[in-house]
């Protein structure tokens, strides 16, 4: 076996593992004894074919323009790499905001990998389906996705790991129990978390009257919500001009286009596009 296949299969096994412990547990109960069903997962190929996308030549070679922004370091010298295993990223689902029965905590975004120059920056790359193959549709600055995947998983194993964007919140959740990953989530919740009920009916009292189809949506007001700022965000493109679909409601989990749709509909990333997302760091 050549060191490029072993190399390989190691990936696409720690991919599968780290699956595996996000998404592998059946629903359980919750407290009005209905099932909280877990979200849709990606298929292990599927992860594999994002990592794959990710660390293609064309997309390091836009990690390197990415990484030399400012300045930081010189592109030549940037030299990324795609470091670890690719993971799913959910967020907030409308349905379940609505009450709706059966509905899960989480919807899927987009697969995340995280990448790092080699004066140690570090990038997410979000991946999504496009037909048969899956493309690299934005960069983000920082780890944050594949941080809290691991965070979650020894805090709470088996749970599956999201975020509620309105307040830039990422929690961990399984069968009744929802606990928070970082500040945003603890002071919504508290440090020893909740259950599902509680938190569904405090997301409810705050987007229900916000989501799609909603007067406040119908209203033009950002798709049906108004997203916490971030300090020191910004956004900016490179080479090709796209609208802002990422930090608008059509990039909301609580509108019919997701983040990853909404980008990758705008464009393919590659060598002749890049787009940087700036978001708040955390400790």
């Amino acid at each position: 076996m050549s060191t490029h296949t072993r190399k390989n299969a190691a990936r696409a096994a720690a991919a599968g593992a780290l699956t595996a412990a996000l998404l592998g547990l059946a629903p359980l109960a919750h407290a009005d004894g209905n099932p909280v069903p877990a979200p849709l997962a990606p298929p292990a190929a599927g992860i594999t074919a994002a990592h794959d996308a990710a660390a293609a030549p064309a997309t390091l070679d836009t990690l390197s323009r990415f990484f030399a922004r400012d300045g930081a370091v010189a592109k030549a010298k940037a030299r990324p790499r795609i470091d670890g295993a690719t993971v799913p990223v959910y967020t907030l689902a409308p349905e379940f905001v609505a009450g709706t029965a059966g509905a899960p905590v989480a919807k899927l975004e987009f697969l995340a990998s995280e990448a790092v120059s080699a004066d140690g920056q570090k990038a997410s790359v979000w991946t999504v389906k496009d037909g048969n193959a899956w493309k690299v549709v934005n960069i983000a600055t920082g780890d944050d996705e594949t941080r809290y995947a691991a965070e979650g998983a020894k805090k709470l194993g088996g749970g599956t790991v999201f975020r509620e964007p309105q307040i830039d919140a990422w929690y961990v959740q399984r069968g009744d129990r929802v606990l928070p990953l970082d500040e945003d989530a603890t002071r919504a919740i508290g440090a020893g978390g909740t259950t599902v009920e509680s938190y569904r009916a405090r997301v409810h009292r705050a987007y229900g009257d916000k989501l799609p189809g909603s007067a406040y949506a119908r209203q033009g007001m950002a798709g049906g919500y108004a997203e916490k700022p971030a300090d020191g965000t910004a956004e900016r493109t490179a080479e090709v001009r796209t609208a802002s679909a990422a930090r608008t409601g059509a990039g909301s989990p609580l509108n019919t286009a997701s983040t990853a749709t909404a980008a990758g509909a705008a464009l393919a990333l590659g060598a002749s596009a890049l787009v940087v997302r700036r978001r708040r760091r955390r400790g």
